[in-house]
């Protein structure tokens, strides 16, 4: 698969439980016109139901794995219908042909994982794996994990202090880390040379200056495999 892509953006599913998605939606639409751009949906109530009866119906680990991005499809037409002049896709050859400028591609991808089965069915790899592992695939320059948060925080060092932002870690430090990712992400990071932000969807602001200059606030991880 060639490269070419500006940057897989996942829209996380917590953005959907705001009045902001429709303002992040199109902020995206209007960067699709100078950047090439991937959207890989996130889950959100979707797969929380999900998890729901995973729980209540002891469901096996593959039939959780496959609800799950059923649920991530769903979200993925819901965004679909909310950027403007994007385009769905099922696989990353038509990502590809797609994300000319001017029109965002937004994956769906249950079709592609009953193709490829890369990642472990558990509920350690959520959309945050596998749009890491998306990026990889197509080459993308960087990987933007659009949460309702500013990015990652630090442990309280003293009882009643807030958190602190960590603004820059390696993908061995993930190890240590916990909340705002999935568990294994750091696992496909390793294997990358990805550039990776967790910045605040609800600031857009925040994505177009990313894009534009190569920083903005936000919690930076470091590529895990140099060239």
């Amino acid at each position: 698969m060639s490269a070419g892509f500006d940057a897989v953006l996942k829209i996380g599913g917590s953005l959907s439980r705001g009045e902001r998605l429709v303002s992040l939606c199109q902020a995206i639409g209007k960067l699709g016109a100078r950047y090439r751009l991937l959207v890989v949906p996130g889950g959100g109530e979707y797969a929380d139901l999900v998890r729901k009866h995973y729980r209540v119906y002891r469901l096996g680990e593959t039939t959780a794995h496959r609800m799950a991005l059923l649920a991530m499809e769903q979200y993925g037409y819901l965004l679909g219908d909310l950027l403007p002049g994007s385009s769905l896709v099922t696989d990353l050859a038509a990502a590809h042909q797609q994300a000319a400028p001017g029109r965002v591609a937004v994956l769906l991808p249950a079709g592609l994982f009953s193709q490829v089965d890369p990642l472990p069915h558990s509920w350690q790899v959520t959309s945050d794996s596998i749009a890491a592992w998306v990026a990889g695939e197509i080459g993308a320059a960087r990987l933007i994990l659009l949460k309702d948060v500013d990015g990652l925080f630090a442990a309280r060092a003293t009882l009643g202090e807030p958190p602190a932002l960590i603004e820059e870690m390696t993908v061995e430090a993930l190890a240590s880390h916990q909340g705002g990712i999935d568990e294994y992400l750091r696992t496909v990071l390793a294997t990358l040379n990805l550039e990776t932000w967790v910045i605040n969807g609800r600031q857009p602001e925040r994505l177009a200056e990313l894009l534009a200059t190569g920083h903005t606030l936000g919690t930076r991880i470091l590529p895990g495999r140099r060239p």
